[in-house]
């Protein structure tokens, strides 16, 4: 008996050792996979802060900061931007779009440089909170083709489109009138696509062709040149005609009358 009773102690023991095994392994695994995860979590965070940390910041010459954040391989805009930066510089990146209000707490921003990305859609109010404090943005050298009313937000910048593969539409249109275009890149802004029947639209400079059609409606804003001569000397035409027509009407019924008056003069019936 007193052996029997040793022996289930010593499986009691055991048994009672193995799931205290079990337990803390499994708690340890929670462990590990939490920690992971946090690991994850910060080395996520880690890298937007050490992409803003990669940037270079410096006093702007108006007293503001300077922020140059270019060629560093983003993909997003980095977090941590100071709201007292007035140049921002994201060029040469791998931005491919700009979510809503991603500027919003950079109300004292005056430049912004996103050419050289591969933007590809601005999502309305991407520029909310700009409206006020900028002057210039550039947009060249991305993946673009349309640009709606509503992504600018009221924004009146000095912009440089150029180097993006545009469908010129209506939305083209009303939002070009909005900005005051770079001179020096007005005719690099070429029309790739068109909403226009004909397709001698395409290929053109926007600023071209907005002169001579209204995208909105697909009609011409002005009459061909040759046409619009043509007119003009069948108008002449006409016009010398009439004048002509009136002026030998009268010549010819004055000479009715004298002759009418001349036959009265000769009637032998009349009384004298």
């Amino acid at each position: 008996m007193i052996i029997y009773s040793v022996a289930r102690g010593g499986q009691r023991t055991a048994s009672f050792y193995v799931m205290s095994c079990c337990l803390t392994l499994l708690m340890l695994l929670l462990l590990i996979h939490s920690s992971s995860l946090q690991g994850v979590a910060l080395w996520r965070r880690g890298n937007r802060v050490s992409s803003i940390n990669a940037c270079q910041q410096k006093e702007a010459p108006d007293g503001g900061l300077m922020v140059r954040c270019s060629g560093l391989r983003l993909t997003q805009i980095p977090a941590g931007l100071s709201n007292h930066t007035t140049r921002l510089f994201l060029n040469k990146n791998r931005l491919s779009s700009l979510p809503a209000f991603c500027f919003s707490d950079l109300f004292l921003l005056d430049e912004l440089d996103l050419s050289h990305n591969q933007l590809s859609s601005l999502e309305p109010g991407c520029f909310s909170g700009l409206a006020s404090s900028l002057r210039f943005l550039d947009l060249s050298s991305n993946r673009l083709t349309t640009l709606d009313p509503a992504v600018l937000g009221g924004l009146q910048v000095q912009a440089n489109l150029s180097q993006n593969p545009w469908h010129c539409d209506c939305s083209m249109q009303v939002s070009i009138t909005q900005l005051d275009m770079d001179k020096s890149s007005l005719e690099k802004v070429i029309c790739e696509t068109s909403d226009l029947p004909n397709l001698g639209a395409t290929g053109l400079p926007l600023v071209l062709l907005v002169q001579d059609w209204d995208l909105c409606q697909s009609v011409r804003r002005t009459t061909d040149f040759l046409t619009l001569i043509t007119m003009l000397l069948w108008f002449i035409m006409l016009l010398s005609y009439l004048i002509h027509y009136i002026r030998h009407n009268k010549v010819v019924a004055r000479r009715h009358m004298e002759y009418l008056k001349f036959l009265e003069s000769r009637d032998p019936f009349r009384p004298r």
